[in-house]
């Protein structure tokens, strides 16, 4: 059975459904007659009548479903349900499209659309008066034709949606209170009730809107009237009075706050405006006072009394929350929450062009802000093509930030990828400019300042690269030039740009000189080493040529003292003395003369990456200075690495947690030998821990000044300073973080643990983890000033290697009951005086092992097995235990060092003995490397004696 109020409900379709019906023949079919628009804003006032005309015919065919199933619910009401009714199954459809048409209604209210409407038709619409009092009782001869266009447009359809109310509550009562249908007839009549408030205060606001509009000059309604714009405050009807900006009358729109005064106005996007209320209330002047924030303004607004300064406040803010969250002027039932009461936030995401602000006047910005601020993540964009995109803080870039700066060439930029402090670079960076050359390294108020490497293009006229210290972005203090084009290699002191002080010019063909220079040019005498190993002492041209008064020491001894001078096409002249008597040569003043000693003090070598390190541990290593110092983005690393190398930051993150905290809390948790050594190893291989970045960039420095071009021999003992140096600082850096991280926790240093940074532990835990880092370029020159040695050291171990081992044994005179003849297996016709390689094998063997490793200790560890397997052999050929005496060791480890046949050994030892653990110095290491060293002297003189050893043994032969 049907009630009688679904019967009521279906009339009441009918009815409205007929409505509409002569509404959109009399009314918006008409409406669309209007002709082509003459202007933008005509053309405006045409889609939104369009807009309305469609939203109109969709109310009436979804009224005509509607109709539809209430009849099929009439005829059969046991067939069909109460619940498959339209308007019961899907209210949502019908509360959509009323909001949409209203929505659109409302804005046809604001820019006056009937109102221009019937003014160009009047004589049409005056006709249509009578037409038009069928839909409302109210329309007379006097009624206006905007007035009535306007109210049929409306009021029909606002009493149908109260009628929808009262039908849908009737309905629910009807059917019972345990009747399926109750719950749908009772939210649907709940939309309604929602929809019709909404409804009304949306009709409010337009109405207010129109109305302002008459109050305000053609210009302004110009500028300020739009389609969804809303009046929702204005001052003469609730006083405020702006300071110190002048006002003379407040408008609080539902999208921009305006300030009008006289012809003028000013308008504040709600999206960008905060408001905070007077913090100081014990004033007078201040207790009804609140406080606008905006972009490039900040004022602040006055009211009366309590009461209105709450009801602004309320106002604003929930205007600035409707702007924030894009809510139309007809909320959807998933915008029907009262925002009254809510504070818009702090933080929020906006594009915005500045107009006054000096340093970004007509810049873009574009992402998050806070109180008036850029204030985290966003885009920076100028009009002449600066752009910024990175971290902001309060208005200023800080943080990692990638900038770029055209350059004079077309399609050129300067690209900066740095971090940023307070609006300037600050911190470590990569600038890649217009000419494809790339700085890496520290920046400070925008310049180059401290360490850092400049390199050209490859293809660039003149390439170079340029490794030292800077600062106000010159070219200051120590620092390494490599000339590519010339081939030549510059280190030492720089001033203002220019080669200034002291320094060392290496070439490519092997000669090097060290000089005075002078804003570039070379001033006094200088020191010049040839590459046939000849010294020269004076004044000499930047192309090398000798002038003046000089000396020249050649390698036999002679030297030729006078003056020089060289001329065009007059060759070389000299005037002096050539001394010929052979006087016995120092190594140290020729052949093997070490450079820049006394000019560039170790301690003085790389202030530029040492600085930075201290600096960090000075200030209690703060963790928002982390990134700038360690020179990359912690968030966003892993994503950075997959599109482009950045910075030095080349190891696995993962080894050792990058944030300096973490590293803090870790670090105490280590201080016994053992777990400090591998909790050491693993900090100084990766790049995303302190002890890493500095390994790292002094790595890069070491190679910059020793491989290549720098790779010479009068460099070595420069070279070795500097790596036992690094292993000291790296120590003192260490200990500098421990006892921040110590102090964090409310420990106290042991005295005993803040002992000088020239600790042994430098030597003994730092300098065997170090030094593979720097080993190629340090043995390469170790290699090159023991060239002659290890040339002599050759020949001896070729000759002695073609005898076999009973004749070399017994050569040394190595006593015939320690030949360990019994090791040896013999095959057939063959004899011990034939066997070559197969006595003391073990110990040679071992001894091989010393040049698989770069660490001193091993080196040592691996010289001290070699000894014990040649006692150990000795041993088991006397059947006993046997302690070697020095005079039956040193000829069986010539032996031994004879058929182990290592290159380079003279490297090797001095290598071991100069970066040793100064603990093992007059201990057995020291006694074994001494013994070593006095094999490869005696190997040396080999070749002077294996003429007599191969008489004697043809002369046994043939007996």
């Amino acid at each position: 059975m049907c009630t009688p109020e679904e019967t009521s409900l279906l009339q009441a379709e009918e009815a409205f459904s007929a409505l509409l019906d002569r509404i959109n023949t009399l009314i918006f079919e008409p409406l669309l007659l209007t002709g082509e628009p003459s202007d933008c804003k005509e053309r405006e006032c045409v889609q939104l009548l369009l807009k309305l005309t469609e939203q109109g015919r969709h109310l009436r065919d979804l009224t005509q479903a509607s109709l539809g199933t209430l009849r099929q619910r009439l005829r059969s009401p046991a067939t069909f349900s109460l619940h498959s009714v339209h308007l019961l199954h899907r209210p949502d459809l019908f509360l959509e499209a009323y909001r949409q048409y209203f929505g659109t209604y409302t804005r046809c209210v604001v820019v006056q659309i009937f109102q221009k409407t019937t003014s160009k038709k009047s004589e049409f619409w005056r006709s249509r008066r009578k037409a038009l009092k069928q839909f409302l009782t109210s329309v007379t001869l006097e009624t206006s034709g905007a007035a009535a266009l306007s109210g049929v447009l409306c009021q029909p359809l606002t009493d149908h949606v109260q009628q929808y109310v009262l039908l849908l509550l009737r309905l629910g009562d009807a059917v019972g209170e345990h009747h399926p249908a109750r719950e749908l007839a009772i939210q649907a009549a709940d939309g309604f009730v929602t929809l019709q408030s909404l409804i009304r205060q949306a009709l409010e606001e337009a109405s207010a809107t129109q109305a302002l509009w008459g109050t305000l000059s053609s210009r302004l309604v110009d500028a300020l009237c739009t389609a969804d714009r809303r009046v929702l405050q204005d001052s003469q009807d609730m006083p405020v009075v702006a300071s110190p900006v002048r006002a003379d009358r407040v408008l609080l729109f539902n999208d921009v706050l305006v300030l009008l005064q006289g012809n003028g106005f000013q308008t504040f996007d709600l999206k960008l405006v905060w408001v905070e209320a007077s913090p100081d209330k014990t004033q007078v002047s201040s207790r009804y006072e609140f406080h606008v924030i905006t972009p490039e303004e900040e004022f602040s607004l006055s009211a009366r009394d309590a009461h209105s300064k709450a009801c602004w406040l309320s106002k604003m803010n929930q205007a600035i929350c409707q702007a924030l969250s894009g809510k139309t002027d007809i909320p959807g039932q998933e915008q029907d929450q009262d925002p009254e009461g809510d504070e818009p936030p702090a933080s929020r995401s906006c594009l915005y062009t500045f107009r006054t602000e000096d340093r970004l006047r007509l810049a873009t910005y574009d992402g998050s802000w806070s109180w008036g601020k850029p204030h985290g993540k966003g885009t920076l964009k100028w009009p002449d093509g600066r752009n910024h995109v990175g971290d902001f803080h309060r208005g200023l870039e800080h943080g990692f930030g990638i900038h770029l700066v055209p350059s004079g060439t077309e399609d050129k930029y300067d690209c900066y990828k740095c971090h940023w402090r307070e609006g300037r670079m600050q911190g470590y960076g990569i600038c890649e400019y217009a000419n494809e050359s790339v700085y890496k390294g520290y920046f400070q108020d925008n310049m180059r300042q401290g360490f850092g490497i400049l390199e050209s293009s490859p293809q660039a006229p003149q390439p170079f690269k340029f490794m030292g210290h800077w600062d106000r972005d010159k070219k200051n203090g120590y620092g390494v030039w490599e000339d590519k084009d010339r081939g030549e290699r510059y280190i030492g002191m720089w001033q203002a740009d220019h080669r200034h002080g002291q320094g060392i010019v290496v070439t490519q063909s092997g000669i090097c000189y060290q000089r005075t220079f002078h804003a570039d040019k070379m001033v006094g005498p200088g020191i010049l080493l040839s590459e046939d190993d000849s010294l020269y002492e004076g004044s000499f041209t930047k192309d090398l040529a000798y002038t003046g008064k000089g000396k020249i020491t050649f390698p036999n001894g002679y030297f030729l003292k006078g003056s020089f001078s060289t001329g065009v096409g007059r060759g070389f002249h000299t005037q002096g003395i050539l001394e010929t008597t052979a006087h016995p040569l120092d190594p140290m003043h020729t052949c093997k003369r070490q450079l820049g000693l006394d000019a560039f003090p170790v301690e003085s070598r790389w202030p530029g990456i040492y600085q930075q390190f201290r600096d960090f541990i000075r200030f209690d290593c703060p963790e928002d200075a982390q990134e700038a110092f360690l020179g990359f983005h912690i968030q966003t690393i892993k994503e950075f690495r997959k599109s482009q190398e950045y910075l030095f930051c080349d190891s696995n993150p993962d080894e050792v947690s990058a944030k300096i905290q973490d590293i803090l809390a870790e670090l105490p948790t280590h201080r016994e030998p053992e777990s400090l050594q591998l909790y050491l190893q693993k900090a100084l291989k990766s790049s995303a821990h302190p002890l890493g970045k500095l390994l790292k960039l002094l790595t890069l420095a070491f190679q910059a000044t020793y491989s290549g071009v720098g790779a010479n021999k009068h460099l070595l003992v420069l070279a070795q300073e500097e790596v036992q140096h690094h292993a000291k600082e790296i120590w003192a850096f260490y200990r500098g973080l421990l006892r921040v991280a110590l102090k964090q926790q409310g420990q106290i240093q042991e005295e005993r643990e803040d002992a000088d940074k020239s600790a042994p532990e430098a030597y003994r835990l730092v300098l065997p983890l170090i030094l593979p880092c720097f080993y190629p370029e340090l043995f390469m020159l170790y290699m090159l000033y023991h060239e002659k040695e290890d040339g002599l050291y050759s020949q001896g171990i070729v000759h002695l290697s073609l005898f076999p081992d009973t004749k070399v044994l017994e050569y040394l005179d190595v006593q015939k009951h320690l030949w360990p003849l019994k090791d040896l297996t013999l095959t057939t016709n063959q004899r011990y005086s034939l066997v070559k390689d197969k006595c003391f094998l073990s110990a040679t063997e071992c001894l091989q092992k010393i040049v698989t490793t770069m660490d001193p200790r091993e080196k040592l560890e691996m010289l001290e097995k070699t000894y014990d397997e040649i006692e150990n052999t000795v041993s088991r050929v006397l059947e006993r235990e046997y302690k070697l005496p020095m005079d039956d060791l040193l000829p069986l480890l010539i032996y031994v060092v004879s058929r182990a046949r290592i290159q380079h050994l003279g490297a090797e030892i001095h290598l071991i003995r100069d970066m040793m653990d100064p603990i093992h110095r007059g201990g057995l290491y020291d006694f074994l490397l001494t013994a070593l060293e006095s094999c490869y002297e005696h190997i040396q003189t080999e070749d002077m004696r294996l003429p007599r050893l191969a008489r004697v043994s043809n002369q046994k032969a043939l007996w």
